[in-house]
Order: C-alpha cells, then structure tokens, then sequence
C-alpha cells in the first residue's frame, strides 16, 4: 500500500479534503506540520525511512515548503510538486519568463533591480495608454498588489518598498493590465489532465479576483483552446499539481498570468461539483517510485 505524507503549515479546506479522500479510499495517510520537521545531514544516509512514499507538499510558505522540499528530495523522497517545479511557480519573475521564452501567450511583464531604475521606468511608461499592475515577485492570495494608473501611485509604491527590509524590496515586477472582463479564469491540471477550470469574480469595491479576497468561482465551458493552453503551460513549469490562472484580454484572447504551486481548489470543487481532491490523491498514488 503507499504510504502518504500531506505536509502543511496551515491546515485548510485542501489539505482537510485530501486527508479525508485518502482515509475513504483506505491509503495510509499522515497530516504533518512541516513547521515541526527537524532534519539533519545524516538523513541522506539513514535507512531510517521517517515519511512516506509520496510526500504531497501543501506548505503555503513558499520559502519553508521550497526549503524543506530540496532536503526531502536529497533524502530520496518522492516529493508533489517538485522543487525545480516549486522554484518556478513560486517566482513570479520567473514564471513569466518561462512562459515566454515558451510561446506561451502571458502579460508583457518588466522588471527592475533597484529603486532608481524603478522611478526610471515609472517615468517611461504612458499610463493613459498602458496601465500596470505592481506584484511582489514572491507571494499569493493577491497579497501586495497594486494596480498603476499613473505616476504618483507607481513612485509611491516604490518608496514604501525602500522602507522595507525584506532582500526582495529591491526586485520590481511590473506587468501590463489587461483590458478584460471583470473576472479571470482559474484552471487545476492534476499531470497531463486538466480537471476543472472555473471563472472567478472579483467582490464588490474589489478589483482582485482572488477567492482569499472573496472573489466567487463559476463554472465554465472548457474549450480547447483553453484546455490545450492550461497543459501547455503546466508542462513548460515542471508538471504536477498545478493552478493555471489565464485573463481573457479583449484583443488578444486567453493570456496566462500566474501558475500556483499549492494550488487552492474549494471554489473550483464547489462551482464544478468536480471532486479535486480525489483527482489528485489518485495521480499522487501512481507516482510512488518503484
């Protein structure tokens, strides 16, 4: 039988209904905290085998779940997603580069390495024409995003990033805001297969789609050209356990903004009627090594 680790930091809707659909199907399944794990450099040694055969990592600290993921790996763990997968998606610089370097049709992002080559590209842009939306490189749930319409707002982002001690204030990514309708389309591919993709709404006084800003989910038609897109890009970050978010800009059509590695999916599951977290417990079970 494998054996199953969920590894989390906060204990949500997701890991809760992961848990409960690897108890229903009989799997020997364990929660554990990764804020509690110790590990050593005799760990690569031992035949002591601490966890299971397929570590489902959930940590929603990017740092920690990437950190702890590289030590698991090294041990030989078997760890969903990857840490080469985690790296990726984890980045928002990166995410965005990949998926251009790979045709696939993603925002114009720009990028800056220090306060005054921000304010220099402030001064640059036209807001009248190109609007932008400031993201922290690293991040989710929409958190520290801003939209910017004109240079006042862009130059004061950038000195509230000067008082901040974080080794990331200095790192800028701005992205183009897409002309689109008031939603975005969040898409969970499980491998190879896209499982279910929901429009999400933003709240009222809420520009923000996120459901953790309290955006509402919907179901959607999938199209091809959404499905074949959605697995396209999941394939060019690494694969696995994957949220694809896309935009529909109003020229250009579908345009993929951010893939998640910890993807939520209780808005998806409950818009769709799609039980997720068997889909993924069922994936995750035929990717035991031998």
């Amino acid at each position: 039988m494998v054996k199953f680790d969920i590894l989390f930091d906060k204990l949500r809707f997701e890991e809760k209904a992961l848990y409960n659909t690897a108890i229903k199907r009989g799997l020997d399944v364990r929660l554990v905290d990764s804020r509690n794990i110790i590990m050593d450099t005799d760990d690569l040694v031992s035949s002591n085998r601490e966890f299971g055969d397929v570590l489902l990592q959930r940590s929603i600290s990017h740092f920690r779940g990437q950190f702890l993921t590289y030590c698991l790996e090294l041990c030989g763990y078997n760890v969903i997603n990857d840490s080469k997968t985690g790296e990726v998606c984890g980045n928002k610089l990166l995410t965005s580069m990949i998926l251009k370097k790979n045709n696939i049709p993603t925002p114009k992002s720009f990028f800056s390495f220090n306060a005054d080559s921000a304010f220099e590209f402030i001064e640059k842009v036209n807001f009248d024409e190109n609007p932008v939306v400031f993201k922290p490189v690293i991040g989710s749930w929409g958190r520290g995003v801003f939209p910017v319409r004109n240079k006042e707002i862009g130059k004061i982002i950038i000195e509230m990033r000067q008082e901040s001690t974080s080794p990331f204030s200095n790192i800028f990514y701005f992205q183009e805001l897409i002309h689109r309708p008031p939603r975005d389309i969040r898409c969970i591919v499980v491998g190879d297969k896209l499982v279910a993709a929901v429009y999400r709404y933003s709240s009222e006084n809420e520009w923000r789609t996120n459901v953790a800003k309290g955006g509402k989910a919907e179901l959607l038609k999938v199209t091809n050209e959404l499905e074949d897109l959605a697995i396209k890009a999941a394939n060019v970050v690494g694969k696995g356990i994957l949220g694809i978010d896309m935009m529909e800009d109003n020229e250009r059509g579908l345009m993929v903004h951010e893939i998640n590695n910890t993807v939520e999916f209780r808005g998806a599951s409950l818009a769709t009627g799609i039980d997720v977290a068997d889909m993924i417990i069922e994936y995750a079970k035929n990717q035991r090594k031998s």
